[in-house]
């Protein structure tokens, strides 16, 4: 018994081992093939690095320029028409008759609707008949009062009933009257919203008519910019939907009082507009020159790169082969432009595009074949 123990326990020690050296071996490939793969990664990455660091980034300079600045106080505007309202009737009716088109331009005084009559002109001419009678009446009673055929007070009710039938009368004429909507003002009519035959209750909107010519165009400005705006002062004006246009106009009204709640100043301007291309309603820019004009230095806004930290810009060297980063003041932008305040002297040349590579002394290579537009009034083109 004893024996057949050991002989098992003999014969179970070299497999152990063999099992101990196959693990250690799988073990010990897996070690070196990972402290291979890191030191290939390793030894990409440090080439990697070592192109990108030998490589000089191609970047387009220009020189900062001192110009002649044009202080503007800028704002939101809407369109408002100088005269404009949705027409309607005063009084019930059915629809008899309709004398214009949708969109078309119309005088004032020219009817545009009218309301079906039914028995208004027989209760008229009845009315008028009365005042006829009271008329002659009253002129029988003045020939027998000159007579002395009739007392005085005879007289007097006939003029007091002669004057009750002319009022009559003048009701009736001005019942029918309000049948009949006329334009109130020259101007341009909207899309029609009734149809031939349609009630209508009192205040139904018939259409809208537009005076647009001038408009008015109204904006608001800040409490702080009130000394900056007066009467009589130019605006310009642009609109999204006209893009190559600006229409200039005239500040013609200043609120008499400041909004207590948006502390905002309300401001008016009139802005001819012969061709009727602004429409009422419509979302403006206006621009308000403020003062005179004065020098500063401007440089491309694409030259200038925002970040949480401020506004900077990369100014190069004496040397042109490296740049140094320089935060900078900016002031208003026009057009594709940007005046510095602080940051940036009129003969320093600066970086305009290909920033995104550099950093604070970075070496660079010029290449000044295309550079950003620098127009203080760009016009989009059409395409």
């Amino acid at each position: 018994m004893n024996d057949t123990t050991t002989l098992d326990t003999k014969a179970k020690k070299p497999r152990t081992w063999l099992r101990m050296t196959v693990m250690l071996l799988v073990v010990g490939l897996l070690g070196g093939g990972l402290v291979f793969f890191q030191t290939f990664k390793a030894g990409i990455l440090k080439q990697v690095t070592a192109q990108i660091r030998s490589s000089v980034p191609t970047v387009a300079t220009a020189p900062a320029s001192l110009q002649d600045w044009q202080p503007r106080l800028t704002a939101v505007g809407t369109a408002r028409a100088v005269n404009g309202a949705d027409m309607s009737a005063d009084i019930n009716g059915t629809v008899e008759q309709i004398n214009f088109e949708s969109g078309q331009t119309v005088k004032a005084g020219t009817v545009l609707l009218r309301l079906r009559h039914n028995d208004d002109e027989a209760k008229l001419a009845q009315l008028q008949a009365s005042a006829a009678l009271a008329e002659v009446t009253l002129q029988r009673d003045l020939r027998q009062l000159a007579a002395k055929g009739v007392a005085q007070s005879v007289v007097d009710t006939d003029t007091a009933n002669l004057k009750v039938a002319n009022a009559q009368v003048a009701a009736q004429q001005a019942l029918m009257a309000q049948k009949t909507v006329r334009a109130p003002f020259d101007g341009r009519l909207g899309t029609r919203l009734v149809d031939l035959g349609q009630y209508l209750p009192a205040g139904t909107a018939i259409v809208s008519l537009q005076q647009l010519d001038p408009m008015l165009v109204d904006f608001n400005l800040p409490q702080q910019a009130l000394g900056q705006i007066a009467t009589g002062q130019k605006v310009e004006v642009t609109a999204d939907a006209w893009p190559s246009r600006v229409f200039a106009g005239t500040v013609t009204a200043i609120n008499s009082k400041v909004d207590a709640a948006s502390r905002m100043l309300q401001v008016r301007a009139t802005v001819p507009n012969p061709d009727g291309a602004l429409l009422p309603g419509m979302y403006l820019n206006v621009a308000a020159a403020s003062g005179p004009a004065e020098p500063r230095v401007t440089v491309p806004l694409a030259a200038v790169a925002f970040n949480p930290y401020g506004a900077l810009v990369y100014v190069v060297q004496p040397d042109g082969k490296t740049v140094r980063q320089q935060f900078v003041t900016t002031g208003a932008q026009r057009g594709d432009q940007v005046a510095i305040l602080k940051g940036v002297a009129a003969t320093d040349v600066i970086v305009t595009a290909g920033q995104m590579k550099l950093h604070n002394g970075s070496a660079i290579k010029i290449d000044n074949s295309l550079q950003p537009s620098n127009d203080p009034a760009p016009q989009p083109a059409d395409k």
